[in-house]
């Protein structure tokens, strides 16, 4: 009689597994939602940008380094392959007709010519664009994708990071305040 008391058990078992692991990817799920995916945190906030030498994407010829970035500006990562960086690129040319903010730019695991075909399309709202095609420097300011855009301060510190689309709303709302935290008239 043993026997059939342990016959009994393994079924029962793998019955209640699917319906424990289903149980339990709904508390996972349920955790994640609510949590706004653009506030990835990053381990540069309050910290100089990484030291870097890379190639500019419009001068194959000329290296420039993190010494030329000067801040307040912004870091905007983009890539010809991206199809938010096309929505927020008219922002950017925005941005820049109004003077509101230096914007340079990182063409990311990008093809030199697909990017440069993205930049002469669109227009060209960056101070310069670093060209970053293998994501090295990506992964040292620590980029998951594109579009991501870093604020840095006059310190060339890094004070946010927004994951997405630079929209005229994030402007407003999240980036302008940040950089001009007691004037929100300067800059448009």
């Amino acid at each position: 009689m043993s026997e059939e008391n342990t016959t009994t058990k393994g079924p029962k078992l793998v019955f209640l597994l699917p319906l424990i692991l289903f149980i339990t990817m709904i508390v996972l799920l349920f955790t994640g939602l609510g949590k706004d995916p653009t506030k990835l945190e990053s381990q540069f906030i309050g910290k100089a940008i990484p030291e870097f030498e890379t190639t500019l994407l419009l001068s194959a010829d000329k290296i420039v380094t993190n010494k030329d970035i000067k801040g307040p500006a912004l870091i905007n990562v983009f890539a010809s392959w991206c199809p938010s960086c096309y929505q927020e690129h008219k922002h950017l040319m925005a941005l820049d007709a109004a003077n509101a903010i230096t914007i340079y730019g990182l063409n990311f695991q990008d093809k030199r010519k697909d990017g440069l075909k993205f930049i002469n399309d669109l227009g060209n709202p960056y101070e310069i664009i670093l060209f970053d095609s293998k994501g090295y420097l990506g992964i040292e300011l620590g980029v998951y994708g594109a579009p991501e855009t870093f604020v840095i301060n006059s310190d060339n510190q890094i004070i946010y990071r927004h994951v997405g689309v630079v929209s005229e709303a994030v402007w407003l709302n999240k980036i302008k305040p940040m950089l001009y935290p007691t004037n929100s008239s300067e800059g448009s």
